[in-house]
């Protein structure tokens, strides 16, 4: 029996192929054995795959105290007895909020931050936003500033100038972080620095400049959450505000107003703040900028699409200050966002079908005048091909109407043009409009300026004479 070869047909457990051993799953023998037994009849022993585990059921004990719950009567006591949240910001931030700051590169998001910062360590307003609260100790954490750098923001020849005690400013040093290796990940090495700085200082309000030095790759919503929850302990555990720069994607239409899918990475981002709001560019005066909120959870959107506040960045002289040593936003009013981002048309830039149409309507006038296509882009400052389209096809938006050259018509407009003036070889020189926009009652009145004489082309909807 012992010289005789091992049958495969007798095992219990069937070999996944010849010249293996393997034992079946419920063998009480410990493994060595099985190996050595394997070994002696000369076959590779192979272990049983061993059934994995079932989840094991958390104790009632451990998570007795995960939630908190009460009636929604004893909610509204409870919220009576707390804090009122005071103003930082004026209503774009709030004590105990988790605040994002976004705007396009070199925009003045640093500026900004600072200038807010300098103001609740002082516990003044910054320009007409109101800073409710008592003089706070401000962190600053600064990955984007060199010292020098930093130094030549807030200096002038005749003097420096002087913040607040309470204002610190934390610069990330790169090369001692590889000398610590009991983290995790750097994320982790990161807030671990940040959160012993902040007990050292007592700080109760963190800005960090910025949240890509923080954590890279935030498109990804698993990164995202990770570094939200991070923030979102630091904030309850320290009982802190934090506000939190960040930027705008690199093709963000400048066309379209702000909003909250403006901020670069995954909308987690924006979901798990507490307040959001940005910088943007007017492009009716260079260096004019506004701000408008994007999210508020303490107060009513106050600064939205039809009042944002419009500033620049100066390094005039401030009350209390040194002249030209802090540079600083000048805030110059509050109007509505829609006028500051009319950009001229461009391949690249969604239109709205209104916007489509009333293009579409000024190609067919222009053309009827005598104008070639390419005299009309140059003149509308479009692409030659969109000149073409609507003139072919009219507005390429199946809600616009279609616009023909012959006779130029639209559903409810009509080009009018007077006949007697009209070029027989007109170069057009300028183009000037003036539009009157009523919900009833639209009036464009286009005038086509040629070297030789001028055409005036009146467009009129049908419930008004042109």
């Amino acid at each position: 029996m012992d010289g005789a070869p091992l049958d495969f047909h007798l095992l219990p457990y069937p070999a996944p192929y010849p010249g293996t051993f393997r034992e079946p799953p419920s063998a009480e023998r410990p493994e060595f054995i099985e190996q050595i037994r394997a070994e002696a009849r000369g076959e590779t022993y192979r272990p049983a795959a061993r059934k994995k585990s079932g989840p094991q059921l958390p104790d009632p004990d451990a998570v007795r105290r995960l939630f908190t719950i009460e009636t929604g009567n004893r909610w509204m006591e409870l919220g009576e007895r707390e804090p009122e949240a005071k103003m930082l910001f004026g209503e774009f931030w709030h004590q105990g909020e988790l605040c994002i700051l976004f705007a396009d590169t070199n925009a003045g998001k640093s500026v900004l931050a600072v200038q807010i910062a300098n103001n609740i360590a002082r516990a003044k307003p910054t320009g007409p936003f109101a800073c409710d609260a008592k003089p706070e100790k401000v962190m600053y954490v600064d990955f984007e500033l060199t010292t020098t750098q930093f130094y030549q923001r807030y200096s002038h020849p005749e003097g420096d100038h002087q913040f607040p005690t309470n204002f610190y400013r934390a610069q990330f040093n790169p090369e001692n972080a590889v000398t610590v290796s009991n983290f995790k990940g750097y994320d982790d090495l990161l807030i671990a620095g940040l959160e012993y700085k902040i007990r050292q200082i007592g700080a109760t309000v963190l800005v960090i400049d910025n949240v890509t030095c923080l954590r890279g790759g935030t498109e990804s919503a698993a990164v995202a959450l990770r570094l939200m929850n991070n923030l979102k302990s630091l904030k309850a555990d320290h009982k802190l505000s934090i506000l939190v720069l960040a930027h705008t994607p690199k093709r963000r239409n400048p066309a379209r107003p702000l909003a909250a899918e403006d901020l670069h990475g995954s909308k987690l981002l924006i979901n798990f703040a507490d307040s959001a709001f940005a910088i943007g560019r007017s492009t009716k005066e260079a260096g004019l900028c506004y701000l408008k909120q994007i999210k508020q959870r303490n107060t009513q959107q106050i600064y939205g699409e039809d009042n944002v506040a419009l500033c620049r960045i100066s390094k005039a002289p401030l009350s209390g200050t040194k002249p030209g040593n802090f540079l600083h936003f000048d805030f110059e009013g509050f109007d509505a966002e829609r006028p500051h981002i009319q950009v001229a048309y461009r391949h690249g830039y969604n239109r709205s079908p209104a916007d489509h149409q009333l293009l579409a309507v000024q190609i067919a006038a222009l053309s009827a005048v005598g104008l070639s296509q390419r005299q009309i882009a140059l003149q509308l400052n479009i692409g030659l091909g969109t000149v073409n389209k609507l003139i072919r096809h009219g507005s390429p938006d199946e809600n616009s109407a279609a616009i023909c050259p012959e006779p130029p018509m639209t559903d409810d407009a009509q080009v009018v043009i007077d006949q007697n003036n009209r070029a027989d070889s007109p170069t057009a020189h300028a183009l000037t409009a003036s539009f009157v926009d009523n919900s009833s009652l639209r009036v464009d009145i286009i005038h086509a300026r040629t070297l030789e004489n001028s055409a005036t082309i009146t467009v009129a909807t049908a419930n008004s004479p042109p």
